[in-house]
């Protein structure tokens, strides 16, 4: 999908329920020559096939940066392979590597606030630090065009999740105060054609949040943040119930620092044993050893049914029927 002159988008379909409608993969710079993708995807066949499709269909320029938003796995997954099989250079926000451990190959760039991508042919992409949805959190903007990759900082169909609310909040204001701004790329969902009035509903939004948790902390005795967000979610989905407590929680987090609050210290339960924590990695590292199997069984099935398209079908015939004219 075209977005601008430089920026298309490789939209992977997702039906998780923190990611709404899509996945995106972005691909920034010139139809001709060295392109910059925006974030890589889940470790999944599926999100590896979709690029590398999208590529052979679509692309006439090769990856030479492969860069990420933040450093959760539906975004960084895949920069380990985008390396090995597109041979693309490897970006990461400047002190990631801690977070990022196992899921990058061993020389890679980071990118801090200020950094400016030069792609060609004029194709100039700002790397802006904006914590927040987590500590590592980047946007790039293209100015000349007006389009801003959020990854996870702002969605395209739902709000997001938080780790702290003051920097988000920050962060917010900074992109609502961009030039130029005509379009989002978002990490999850539809690309955002008012992009200064979506982000000025993000932050309508967190102030109403506010006020809303106030009210209900002001109507209750002490009360667990688990109802208050039933009382202020009372239609959520049930699978997005965590998202939305993380969210209260960080509202609570916030009004405690600034002296808001009493907090009632809770009552940690029991941990477990030397013994139980080992019996559980056990069964962890046995999981994981299942599943690397499955997918190597999954692997091998489908290069099998490959190669079964590509040869005849010697299994069915000991001698095939041959044809000729009468």
């Amino acid at each position: 999908m075209k977005i601008s002159d430089s920026v298309r988008a490789a939209m992977v379909p997702d039906d998780k329920p923190m990611h709404p409608d899509f996945t995106s993969i972005y691909l920034v710079g010139p139809e001709k020559g060295q392109s910059l993708t925006i974030d890589s995807g889940e470790a999944l066949d599926h999100y590896r096939w979709f690029l590398r499709g999208y590529l052979a269909a679509s692309e006439r320029a090769e990856i030479g940066i492969a860069a990420i938003t933040h450093h959760h796995s539906d975004h960084s997954g895949n920069l380990k392979w985008v390396k090995e099989h597109l041979k693309a250079d490897v970006a990461i926000p400047a002190g990631g590597r801690p977070l990022l451990k196992g899921l990058i190959p061993p020389q890679v760039d980071t990118l801090e606030d200020g950094d400016t991508i030069e792609l060609g042919k004029g194709v100039r992409v700002q790397v802006l630090h904006t914590p927040g949805h987590s500590i590592d959190s980047l946007c790039y903007y293209l100015e000349d065009e007006g389009v801003l990759f959020t990854g996870d900082t702002l969605l395209g169909s739902s709000t997001t999740t938080v780790w702290n609310l003051a920097a988000y909040r920050k962060s917010l204001q900074r992109l609502v105060d961009l030039p130029n701004l005509n379009v989002i790329c978002p990490g999850h969902g539809k690309i955002v054609n008012d992009p200064r009035e979506r982000l000025q509903m993000y932050i309508d939004h967190r102030d109403l949040r506010e006020r809303q948790i106030l009210s209900t902390l002001k109507d209750s005795g002490p009360i667990t943040s688990w109802d208050i967000m039933l009382r202020l979610y009372p239609d959520i989905a049930p699978g997005l119930r965590r998202g939305a407590d993380n969210n209260v929680r960080r509202h609570l987090e916030q009004l405690e620092a600034e002296g808001a609050l009493t907090v009632h210290p809770g009552k940690p339960r029991r941990g477990k044993t030397a013994a139980q924590q080992a019996r559980d990695v056990e069964h962890a590292h046995e999981h994981d050893r299942i599943l690397k199997q499955a997918r190597r069984i999954e692997d091998q099935r489908r290069r099998a049914e490959r190669r079964a398209q590509e040869n005849p079908p010697d299994e069915n015939w000991a001698t095939p029927p041959r044809y000729e004219l009468r």
